[in-house]
Parts: C-alpha cells; structure tokens; sequence
C-alpha cells in the first residue's frame, strides 16, 4: 500500500509556479467596461505608481521603492 506524499511536496509545484494570479483574457474584459470595474482599474492605475522623492527625504532614505508596484503582463488583476 502506498502512502500520498507529504503535504509539502504535493503543493510544491503550486508554490514555485512563475504566475501569481488569474490572467485576463478579452473575452472576461470587455470594451463596455461597467462603472464599478472601471473604477476599480483607475484605483489600480494610481497605486502603480513610483515613490515619490520627498518620501525619500522624509523617511531618511528608509523608504526606497514602491514594494507594490505591478507590471501590466507579469502579474494580472484577476477581474
């Protein structure tokens, strides 16, 4: 009788898989996008953004980068 492998190597492919999240094809993202999906991208929009310099004055150089910044191919909404 064989035993199920250990919970840690039966989810390994699941922890070292390249995509992190649901991708979008066009046809879940139409062009007549609704209100609440069109604000939810402007929100997106305006958190991917760099950090600005002052911050870095502010925080004495602690703060260098936005650790949340997301690239528009590698790592997907998931609307």
């Amino acid at each position: 009788r064989t035993h199920p492998p250990p919970r840690h190597q039966a989810n390994h492919f699941f922890l070292f898989s390249k995509s992190k999240s649901k991708s979008i094809s066009t046809a879940t993202m139409p062009s007549q996008k609704t209100f609440r999906t069109k604000r939810t991208l402007a929100k997106k929009q305006r958190q991917n953004r760099p950090l600005p310099q002052w911050i870095r004055l502010r925080t004495d150089n602690s703060i260098k980068y936005n650790a949340k910044r997301r690239h528009w191919r590698r790592t997907k909404l998931g609307l």
